[in-house]
């Protein structure tokens, strides 16, 4: 209804789980690491926890996406079943033929699941039982679960169980009468909601997937969305969608914080008041009372102080000093720190229009390169000068791990602008805006970067393609070098050159270790993240931001 109105191709929060919206926050990569571990290694039960609407089921789809080749998964979604239906569930999803008059057996049952998986064993192949809304399963299914697990071989486990729920899960687990399974739980993860940066960079994202061409809430709307939701991303998608009908109703091309708050209380069905309406009228509450207890107690006071009204009043009483009341204007200041926010908004608007030239030239003389601004692109450039170049679109969290200076596009009230990263803390980063050098929040950097970014590298040799099985080559000797050095294993290959079997799970660990899509083939993000983890000194490094 309100696409063509906002220049959108499609409606930007749909709660459907399109993996085409997918956002990893730091959280949800650790959680899709987690899982990811779970598929790979063998022996025991993974636990993935999160409150409804955290985005479980996109991180699972996600997982399912990049499953390694050698691995046989069975999902089951409805968890209210039988014991027996239970094992049937898994059978049909691995579609393993069950002969009629077997159905009810649990004992037939499991004897086909075991010669299953001692076949799939024999070939090399890992079969996953994962189980969504387990909270929903029942003690008797739970201990069935269990018993799966016994299927083993003298060196590891034929089944591995993924368990993914919402809190109530945890709770199940600490039974008395189900402690042989908590027991056996080798990994576990709560999900949690979204930060405001994240929640923030999470609303741009899908609004740049469904063609927003620049701004359409205002970073007041970002924050009220993020303190009306909880920071859930389900919840961030009802009102996001229902601020925008509202504004298309009303025609205004922008959302601000009021629409937010109107959208939300559609969603709760009861009025939402503005932070500072809510504390103004606690405040006035709070003076009220003060002052019925004030009258109050003055009355008892006169009441009591009547009779001796005439007697003289002593002068040795010592009277406390009561310091006076602050102005208003300094209590509110006392209440609403400074972010700080203003100073990038000034520094962009008031950055020329060559500050992308020089962003790029000042990324460029940290790698003793020259770029010459007016000429060819800047990764042409980059190449020429024996630099790799990186365009793509990211997180922080990524950029800490490449731990390299980039160029960020930022949103300014005059279009994009490039500024140069230079330092990233806990807190904070330094960036490079004109001629200016700025020490900003990451929340505040984040209301303004869509996550699109330019670095660049030096690897020892050429690293121009995918490396994947069967290749050859200086750059696979350098790649399967430079996990011998991360990891402090020696290579039994006799062909150091070639990618083989060896080098391929090598390859997988290190994209597990790095929150990374673990298919076993080295690209420019594996290789990347390696030659950053390889800690040349001799290559420029982000610094430690201070707040």
């Amino acid at each position: 209804m309100y696409e063509q109105f906002f220049g959108l191709t499609e409606k930007p929060f749909a709660i459907t789980p399109d993996p085409r919206y997918l956002f990893l926050s730091e959280r949800h990569s650790e959680a899709l690491a987690h899982l990811t571990y779970g598929v790979q290694e063998a022996g025991g039960f993974i636990q993935l926890t999160g409150e409804v609407g955290t985005g479980k089921t996109m991180t699972v789809r996600s997982l399912l996406q990049q499953l390694p080749t050698n691995c046989d998964m069975a999902v089951i979604l409805n968890p209210r079943v039988t014991p027996a239906e239970f094992l049937l569930a898994i059978c049909d999803e691995l579609q393993l033929y069950v002969p009629e008059g077997t159905g009810q057996s649990v004992k037939a049952i499991v004897d086909l699941l075991t010669q299953f998986l001692i076949d799939a064993h024999s070939r090399g192949r890992r079969v996953v039982v994962m189980v969504d809304e387990a909270q929903n399963l029942s003690p008797e299914v739970l201990e069935q679960v269990r018993l799966l697990t016994n299927l083993e071989t003298s060196t590891q486990k034929l089944l591995q169980i993924i368990l993914v729920g919402q809190p109530e899960l945890r709770e199940l687990l600490e039974r008395n009468d189900l402690r042989q399974l908590a027991q056996r739980i080798t990994g576990r993860y709560h999900l949690e909601s979204l930060t405001r940066a994240e929640a923030i960079a999470y609303v741009r994202h899908r609004l740049r997937v469904a063609g927003a061409a620049g701004e359409i809430f205002t970073p007041a709307a970002l924050r009220e969305l993020h303190r009306l939701s909880g920071g859930i991303p389900r919840m961030i998608n009802v009102i996001g969608d229902r601020a925008l009908l509202g504004a298309f109703a009303r025609e205004e091309q922008r959302v601000g914080p009021a629409l937010v708050r109107a959208a939300a209380g559609e969603v709760f069905g009861r009025p939402v008041l503005a932070p500072w309406l809510r504390w103004s009228t606690w405040i006035a509450v709070g003076a009220g009372a003060a002052l019925l207890a004030a009258s109050l107690g003055y009355s008892f006071l006169w009441r009591e102080a009547a009779p001796v009204a005439s007697q003289p009043v002593t002068a040795d009483v010592a009277i406390p000093d009561v310091p006076a009341t602050p102005p208003a204007a300094e209590v509110v200041a006392a209440a609403s720190p400074s972010t700080g926010t203003g100073d990038l908004a000034a520094a962009l608007s008031g950055a020329s229009a060559g500050s992308t030239g020089a962003a790029l030239a000042g990324l460029f003389g940290l790698w003793g390169a020259e770029f010459t601004a007016g000429g060819e692109g800047p990764c042409l450039q980059a190449a020429s000068q024996r630099l790799q170049c990186v365009t793509e679109r990211g997180t922080l969290a990524l950029l800490r791990q490449v731990d390299r200076p980039a160029v960020l596009t930022l949103a300014s009230d005059s279009g994009d602008m490039d500024v140069l990263l230079t330092g990233l803390g806990a807190d904070s980063a330094r960036l490079d805006v004109g001629d200016r050098q700025l020490e900003v929040s990451l929340a505040e950097l984040a209301n303004r970067w869509y996550g699109d970014y330019l670095l660049l590298w030096r690897p020892a040799v050429p690293l121009d393609r995918q490396l994947r099985l069967g290749m050859q080559g200086e750059d696979v000797r350098w790649l399967r070098s430079g996990l011998e050095q991360y990891t402090g294993r020696s290579s039994s290959s006799l062909e150091p050159d070639l990618f083989d079997d060896e080098l391929a799970r090598w390859v997988r660990d290190f994209q597990a270790a790095r929150r990374l899509r673990v298919d076993g083939i080295a690209g420019e993000r594996t290789l990347l993240l390696l030659d950053s983890a390889l800690a040349d000194a001799g290559q420029p490094r982000l610094e430690e931001a201070t707040p």
